[in-house]
């Protein structure tokens, strides 16, 4: 089918990606299990939906309960499982409705029989870690949290590294030489003793209660990561402003009198994001990866934070419990090979020279 006259390049790359199967169909399912995660509270949760006692209902997700309130003589939260069996036991009208999968995901099961942690059954399906936590809730919680954490550190990594690299291209002359001196010794600083000083300064604390967005460590941590993730696209981008700004309609923006913070940022940038799109998804793994490496050397997300990282030390340190070896790492490169697909589609599909004049 031929396309239309009018069709964008935009638009032409956009149906090229579409037509790249593995890298679609990769976006489609990651994108799709990630949206699906934020609704983990009402799907993986030992604290229940609803509750019907003595003709009242109760939304214990929205408003704690005590366990007084439903006539069990117990300090703090009921044990909704034990609740919703023993309502169903006296049939007198009142009930529990639970989550899918009624485990949380720094709920201990000590009630099981032999120390943690536990093989897979049907009750637990990847089976427990070595604190007697559902390896599966913690699994799914940690995808949010790793997904959360490496798109809001693309995203601000990107922002700041396209806004330093347009400078340095625009402007060139002494801002570009001074500026390039000054991304070579930043980025000759260590990271990994960077984590170490500020983790041995500033101990990170879980708040109970709070999810991973209204931690401190995890903004600190963002804050860390980002300050080292923007330099790579910084050269890019100055060299597709380089390019772009020795072109006719640069040169005819400055006649017409337009600003140049609108030339850089309305008129050449546009034309100059094709290395962001191509390079989102990879940064994407990277900041993954370590997010998961940081978790797993102790200084990343504070216990008891759901962490693949902390998942696959478990495993390290209990190899012949062969379900903390094989989910965490299988969880983990599942991730990274969609994301790695979708990168490959989009750099196919964002090829400069697929739409070259030239060609």
């Amino acid at each position: 089918m031929i396309p239309p006259l009018s069709e964008s390049i935009f638009q032409r790359r956009l149906r090229k990606f579409r037509r790249l199967k593995r890298g679609y169909w990769s976006f489609l399912l990651i994108t799709g299990v990630y949206l699906l995660s934020f609704a983990l509270p009402v799907l993986a949760n030992n604290v229940a939906l609803l509750v019907k006692y003595h003709g009242h209902y109760y939304v214990p997700m929205v408003t704690f309960q005590p366990a007084s309130a439903f006539g069990q003589n117990a300090i703090g939260e009921p044990d909704y499982r034990a609740l919703k069996d023993v309502f169903a036991q006296e049939g007198r009208g009142n009930w529990v409705l639970m989550p899918p999968y009624p485990f949380g995901p720094n709920e201990s099961l000590l009630d099981q029989s032999g120390a943690p942690p536990h093989k897979p059954t049907n009750r637990h399906y990847f089976g427990t870690d070595d604190r007697g936590r559902d390896v599966l809730v913690r699994l799914a919680y940690g995808f949010n949290i790793s997904m959360t954490f490496a798109l809001i550190v693309t995203v601000l990594g990107m922002v700041a590294g396209v806004a330093v690299g347009a400078a340095l291209g625009y402007l060139g002359g002494t801002v570009d030489i001074v500026g390039q001196r000054a991304i070579e010794i930043w980025s000759s600083l260590p990271f990994l003793y960077t984590i170490i000083i500020i983790s041995s300064i500033i101990v990170p604390v879980y708040l109970p209660g709070h999810g991973p967005l209204l931690q401190p460590s995890f903004w600190l941590l963002v804050l860390i990561l980002t300050a080292f993730d923007w330099m790579g696209i910084t050269y890019y981008i100055r060299g597709e402003f380089y390019r772009e700004k020795a072109k006719d309609y640069v040169g005819a923006a400055i006649v017409t009198g337009v600003s140049q913070s609108a030339i850089m940022f309305r008129h050449i940038l546009p034309n100059a994001l094709t290395p962001v799109v191509s390079f989102a998804p990879f940064t994407v793994v990277a900041n993954i990866g370590s997010l998961v490496a940081l978790d797993f050397l102790g200084f990343g997300l504070p216990a008891p934070t759901p962490s693949w990282g902390e998942l696959i030390g478990q495993g390290m340190a209990n190899l012949s419990k062969w379900w903390l070896v094989f989910f965490p790492l299988g969880a983990l490169f599942l991730t990274l090979l969609l994301v790695v697909f979708i990168g490959e589609a989009v750099r196919e599909a964002f090829d400069p020279k697929e739409y070259s004049r030239l060609r």
